[in-house]
């Protein structure tokens, strides 16, 4: 049974190697929100950071800064999290030198120097973080006679970030 800072530690790693979450703002009106890539400077803390468009409708909504919450699906499906923060425009060039890579170079005609480049950074509180119970598993575990609801429990933990 892991414990919450080992469920934490799991979801870090696995943002690492899959980057890709939904972000939006926490009560936007129309509750939308969209694909985003996550980028920290340690890879196992926040905050996090993403490269966008200044014309993307986040920024639009987002003022100075604003409520959010980022939900992530790991690739193997068997992490799942859902994070709150505060969401910030932070386009800090010091910030941006460090965070920059191909990946968000392909995006930017103009490099580090786009006038259409924003940084924004999701200064991370808590998450609810799940390791998930493959329907294979719980179907497994249901044929051995065990209950699957009773050790899922034990897979979730609220953690501050």
């Amino acid at each position: 049974m892991p414990d919450d800072a080992t469920i934490e530690a799991r979801f870090w790693k696995d943002l690492k190697a899959s980057p890709f979450v939904m972000l939006g703002l926490d009560g936007a009106r129309d509750g939308h929100v969209q694909p985003m890539t996550a980028q920290t400077e340690t890879g196992d803390s926040g905050p996090l950071y993403f490269f966008a468009n200044k014309d993307n409708g986040l920024i639009a909504a987002l003022g100075t800064n604003h409520r959010a919450i980022a939900t992530y699906t790991g690739k193997g499906h068997d992490v799942f999290a859902s994070i709150h923060g505060n969401l910030v425009l932070d386009n800090d060039p010091a910030t941006i030198d460090r965070l920059w890579n191909s990946h968000v170079a392909a995006w930017f005609e103009g490099g580090r120097d786009d006038p259409k480049l924003a940084l924004l950074r999701l200064d991370t509180e808590k998450a609810e973080i799940w390791l998930g119970g493959s329907s294979i598993g719980a179907a497994i575990t249901r044929l051995f006679g065990k209950d699957p609801k009773a050790s899922y429990k034990d897979n979730i933990a609220e953690v501050s970030l």
